[in-house]
């Protein structure tokens, strides 16, 4: 999580630099690209593995993702529960859209969305540091 969290903060900030327009060139579209992949995998991460090992070690009974996400907000390993089920949404757009026009609109939405996303991260860090001291 650590890692993808990383690579995630890099792209994000290179296409912070290019920022939101109408046009962009194949070197900024590429980098977009990357961040709404690093993006999609770093939500994969945390919903797929890291929540999952957590509930599984503190022996909560979740049936649901959605049952999932509202319980590590109630125990603050995330920010909002309605914004990470927004992520949930956007990680799927990012892997199965394939018009153009939307495409650009999930480039927009994974660079405003990746501030709260890496802040998940830190307080799964936190939560993971100070429950199991690691």
């Amino acid at each position: 999580m650590n890692d993808a969290s990383s690579i995630l903060h890099y792209s994000y900030k290179k296409c912070c630099k290019a920022g939101i327009k109408k046009e962009y060139s194949q070197k900024e579209l590429d980098a977009f690209e990357n961040l709404a992949s690093r993006f999609s995998r770093l939500s994969d991460i945390i919903l797929q593995k890291i929540l999952r090992s957590i509930h599984s070690i503190d022996l909560d009974d979740v049936n649901t993702l959605r049952d999932s996400i509202n319980l590590v907000e109630k125990k603050r390993l995330i920010k909002d529960a309605v914004e990470m089920i927004e992520m949930r949404e956007l990680r799927n757009s990012v892997v199965h859209e394939y018009i153009p026009e939307v495409i650009k609109n999930i480039f927009i939405k994974s660079l405003k969305l990746t501030p709260s996303l890496l802040k998940n991260v830190e307080l799964i860090n936190q939560y993971c540091h100070s429950k199991y001291q690691i």
